[in-house]
């Protein structure tokens, strides 16, 4: 299987290629369009800012090649966040792959901005190794629209969707490669 990590020169690119180097697989990294088109499974990783993001989106011609893929796809943290419409995040224009935005989260007494740690997931759609009451690793400041693509949600002031799905498109909020064996689920759901 030809995995591809779609690098875009920053981000959390090391710990998922790590992440799949544990299931014995070697990720390619990557940034070329036909490289990412030829791949069997992409990875859309990403820790950062979505404006910077879409800058290098569109600094290497990927906008196009991305949202024309038709094999699976895994958008992390970030990589997720860009699946959408817009963000509130230096108001970025996204991908547009799911309807929605993406918000800044709102701090609060007992629930600080960014939320980072470990969060109690609640499925809404069995599937995708993600199983209801699992704890995972979030880090985020920014969070997407809960919608019909969600199919797994945390609570942060409001729901959270920590997994979603649109056509052949997975995100997840959370981080897989941070997040023990929940995580680890995940990701070989993904690559089954």
């Amino acid at each position: 299987m030809k995995l591809v990590i779609v690098d875009l020169g920053y981000g959390n690119i090391g710990s998922v290629r790590l992440a799949f180097r544990r299931f014995a697989i070697e990720p390619v990294l990557s940034a070329d369009a036909h490289e990412i088109g030829a791949a069997d499974k992409v990875i859309l990783p990403g820790v950062g800012a979505a404006g910077y993001a879409m800058e290098r989106v569109d600094a290497l011609a990927l906008r196009g090649p991305l949202t024309s893929l038709e094999q699976p796809a895994l958008g992390i943290c970030l990589g997720m966040q860009l699946l959408f419409e817009r963000s509130e995040e230096a108001d970025a224009e996204c991908l547009g792959i799911i309807p929605g935005e993406v918000r800044a989260l709102r701090p609060e007494p007992h629930r600080p901005v960014p939320h980072m740690g470990w969060s109690r997931v609640e499925v809404r759609e069995p599937g995708g190794g993600i199983e209801d009451g699992d704890y995972l690793y979030f880090a985020h400041s920014y969070a997407c629209d809960d919608g019909p693509a969600t199919v797994a949600a945390s609570e942060y002031g409001r729901p959270v969707p920590a997994v979603v799905r649109h056509g052949n498109w997975i995100g997840a909020q959370f981080h897989p490669e941070r997040s023990g064996a929940a995580g680890a689920r995940f990701l070989q759901s993904f690559l089954a």
